[in-house]
């Protein structure tokens, strides 16, 4: 029996909420006061395929926003604002009859060629005259790419009440601290057992699955069109460290009354075979802590609490002590020691002012930084700009983690630095030592079997991970017609045609899910123009030009001078110094007699002239930057 009072009232007979009082003693810090930067957020975002392509895009070319029904009046609408054409910033909207859910909110981090950005997050355009049609958010678990942009887009929309488990929750709380004008959030914890009614329209329960972290939950969101699955990330897995198995049971009564649409992970969904326990690696671990003699480093997730879980009990089991390093692995373990999903007595903690006041095979430090990351743990110890740890001859280092994309050159210079500073590596293609938190290919298919759905719609991942999973789809019997390969934003619509059949498509209609970039305090205020100039900047460099000039006669007083920064060494090229001085002084010397305008003339000149200069004596083009300076 579902509880109709949307918020407020008890999720089941056996899981009440946690109220505003609990989450404000918990949360002491945090106010009620709106975000004093509303004016400035989301300000001029960048699609994906505008970033990668460096083209202007126009939805207006792309998709028609005319309604493909003609006989549906209220239709049932998925929308998915990231997740589908990267790893990160998930967002999913689901709309029926005015009424909105919103699942996960996350952010993803940035690519090479986003120097200065810290994070981006989704575009919320599409709800921002739309606040009274939010019904809630669930958030299906606790890593960043799901939660990370809570504290930026709440205050956008209304802050309706976040719907999540006990693990995610505490989470939450933690990162909320970090943003003072953040609102308070209205947190209301659930578990496996929850039911909950949102608006009208709405009827969730929480399925339990397995990730790399605690209370992970795949949503059914019960509509009177039909089911819809979103998984969350998970995984298949029989014997899970510190947490419970995934329920299968629940996932094939849920098949067997039927599905309308399975939005399904696809982060692995072009690894065959199916992913290994979590249990598994304790057994690997613990043969390398029998035989290790020096001091254990490893490196791993923040994230990855079921790993921690299995360290700390093998430090416990071989007389280590465990020393804690960076901010995101300590606040993750603190928060889940707190509420109990973390179980270890605290005296197995070691603080960093005793690591030296051990002998070396009583030590194991569990640090960030095993994909290589610049300001991370592992880094800066190799780099030597760690205040407490160094590599010395006789340490073992642990890259207790899989190679994300991307990173293969960065983590492997970074094994190379820990070798020659005389340490021994060990990492998971030598032995199982890292399993991995999402569905491969086996995985994907049993769930599809038990779901039964009648259409697909893989999520999370690049597009050809997204396209993989759809050809698992088909290998199941789902036929290609009802598999729904979509790029972000753009609209899956479900109707009753005239026969009254429930019957979707993937519609040409498009909402905005552009990047939203946040740089330091500001959100959404780096357009492609600022990452264009910040690109050429690391490419070519900069070259400052200061003209001073006569006001009277507007003849160039002295000689111009010239600041170069990243583009060439000055003194040891003054030959093309002198020859840029004499192309400025010519620029000057040829304008038109001085008017107010002229200022802007001399600069757009001098950066023009200049800039094809410059590259056609060196093929480089530096960014130039003109001075002009009247006396």
């Amino acid at each position: 029996m579902f509880v109709k009072n949307q918020t407020s009232e008890a999720l089941s007979p056996q899981k009440s909420f946690t109220g505003r009082s609990r989450q404000a003693a918990f949360n002491p810090r945090v106010t009620g006061k709106k975000r004093e930067t509303k004016k400035e957020v989301y300000k001029k975002p960048i699609s994906k395929k505008e970033f990668d392509s460096r083209k202007e895009f126009s939805s207006k070319k792309e998709f028609s926003s005319k309604k493909e029904f003609g006989p549906s009046t209220n239709p049932l609408r998925v929308m998915v604002l990231g997740g589908l054409e990267e790893v990160g910033r998930n967002m999913t909207l689901i709309e029926y009859k005015k009424e909105i859910i919103i699942i996960d909110m996350g952010l993803q981090f940035p690519e090479e060629d986003m120097p200065g950005i810290d994070y981006i997050i989704p575009d919320i355009s599409y709800l921002k005259d739309k606040k009274d049609w939010i019904k809630g958010v669930i958030i299906t678990h606790g890593h960043y790419d799901h939660i990370g942009g809570i504290p930026h887009i709440m205050g956008e929309i209304g802050n309706p009440a976040i719907f999540t488990g006990k693990m995610t929750a505490g989470l939450i709380r933690k990162r909320q601290l970090d943003f003072k004008n953040a609102p308070t959030l209205k947190i209301k914890e659930v578990d496996e057992t929850s039911k909950i009614k949102l608006g009208a329209s709405f009827e969730i329960e929480f399925i339990r699955v397995n990730h790399s972290i605690p209370d992970c939950f795949a949503i059914l969101v019960k509509t009177d069109l039909g089911n819809i699955i979103h998984t969350g990330d998970f995984k298949i897995d029989f014997s899970p460290v510190n947490d419970k198995p995934a329920d299968l049971n629940r996932i094939a009564q849920i098949g067997a009354q039927g599905v309308l649409l399975l939005m399904i992970d696809s982060t692995d969904a072009t690894h065959p075979g199916y992913q290994i326990s979590e249990s598994a690696i304790g057994e690997e671990m613990g043969n390398l802590f029998e035989d290790i003699k020096g001091r254990i480093i490893i490196g791993t997730f923040a994230s990855q609490l079921s790993r921690v879980q299995k360290i700390f009990d093998l430090a416990a089991k071989y007389g280590r002590r465990v020393n804690l390093q960076g901010r995101s692995m300590v606040t993750n373990v603190e928060v889940a020691h707190q509420i109990g999903y973390l179980k270890f007595h605290p005296s197995l903690l070691l603080d960093d002012k005793d690591l030296n006041k051990l002998p070396d095979n009583k030590i194991l430090i569990i640090g960030t930084g095993a994909q290589g990351e610049q300001n991370a743990f592992l880094r800066r110890v190799v780099n030597g700009e760690h205040r407490t740890v160094n590599i010395k001859p006789g340490d073992t280092v642990i890259f207790s983690s899989s190679v994300i994309p991307g990173n293969e050159r960065s983590i492997q210079n970074l094994m190379d630095m820990v070798v020659r500073q005389g340490a021994r590596v060990i990492h998971y293609k030598m032995l199982d030592i890292h399993a991995g938190g999402h569905a491969k290919q086996e995985d994907l298919k049993l769930a599809m079997r038990l779901f039964k759905p009648e259409y697909v719609m893989p999520i999370e991942a690049n597009h050809y991970m997204l396209k993989a999973n759809a050809e698992l789809a088909e290998k199941v019997g789902i036929s290609k017609d009802k598999i729904f390969v979509a790029d972000n934003g753009q609209v899956v619509s479900f109707h009753r045609n005239q026969n009254k059949v429930v019957v979707g498509a993937l519609t040409k209609e498009k909402v905005p899910s552009d990047y939203v970039m946040v740089d330091g305090l500001g959100v959404g205020d780096v357009s492609e123009i600022v990452l264009r100039d910040r690109r050429m900047m690391a490419e070519d460099g900069m070259i400052v030009i200061i003209a001073t000039i006569d006001t009277k006669t507007g003849d160039i007083i002295g000689n111009p001078d010239l600041i170069s920064r990243g583009f060439i060494y000055m003194k040891e090229n003054r030959d093309l110094i002198e020859k840029t001085r004499m192309r400025v002084k010519k620029i000057v010397k040829d304008k038109n007699p001085l008017t107010p305008a002229d200022d802007d003339y001399i600069k757009n000149k001098i950066r023009n002239d200049i800039g094809q200069f410059l590259f056609n004596s060196t093929k480089r083009r530096p960014m130039v930057l003109p001075v002009v300076i009247k006396v």
